[in-house]
């Protein structure tokens, strides 16, 4: 059973599957060196998401999110700091959509105080965001000590968005993104190049981050 009228046929139930298989593709081959199939079904995933958020007349700010979104895929398929910059600043500005999108639809920071488990979380997040500054901050090369930081803070922000919303699975969605981000940091400027960690790290960060924003997009498009 298909989450979009039509069955299989209609473009947002095929634009879904698609994508659905484009990052699983991406799954089986994350770990491969750099190639163009890598990196088309790793954008592909996502720009596919932004096409159903498109085609469902979904919030403007989704649309935007994801597509920022495929482009940072696009350029972290790829090695060196050139691409990772790029990355990183096609997913700070995609989080500052999310920020936006979820500020609109909430209502304000209000909800944070109405609900203990809701401030509960967002000092747990903002604990949590201080502490991976300072963790991360000496392993950073000095012309990266600002973009990292400005990105913790736009994670943080948006997740702490989130939290006035009262959708469970964009709630969900984003603590995924949260979690994708942070393993990712961890494997690129703290774990040493022998560690076994990295054998699973890399489809850790992908399959949540996939998630997330699938979670994301459905919350606000079911």
């Amino acid at each position: 059973m298909m989450p979009f009228p039509g069955g299989l046929t209609a473009l947002p139930n095929g634009a879904l599957v698609l994508s659905a298989i484009a990052a699983f593709i991406y799954l089986l081959i994350v770990t491969h060196p750099p190639a163009w199939r890598r990196t088309a079904a790793k954008t592909l995933s996502t720009a596919l998401l932004a096409l159903l958020a498109l085609l469902e007349d979904g919030p403007t700010l989704l649309v935007i999110a994801l597509a920022l979104g495929s482009l940072g895929d696009a350029f972290l398929a790829n090695d060196g700091e050139k691409a990772f910059l790029g990355g990183l600043a096609s997913f700070l500005a995609a989080h500052l959509a999310y920020v936006g999108l979820f500020w609109v639809a909430g209502e304000g920071f209000a909800p944070l105080a109405g609900e203990y488990w809701r401030w509960i979380a967002g000092l747990a997040l903002v604990v949590f965001a201080g502490f991976m500054l300072k963790t991360l901050l000496p392993a950073v090369g000095g012309e990266l000590k600002t973009p990292v930081s400005i990105y913790i803070a736009a994670i943080a922000l948006m997740g702490l968005t989130a939290l006035t919303l009262d959708r469970s699975l964009v709630l969900l969605g984003a603590a995924m993104f949260i979690a994708s981000d942070t393993i990712l940091a961890t494997e690129k400027f703290l774990l040493a190049d022998i560690s076994p960690h990295r054998q699973w790290t890399p489809h850790a960060v992908w399959a949540l981050y996939y998630l997330g924003q699938l979670a994301i997009a459905l919350g606000f498009l079911l």
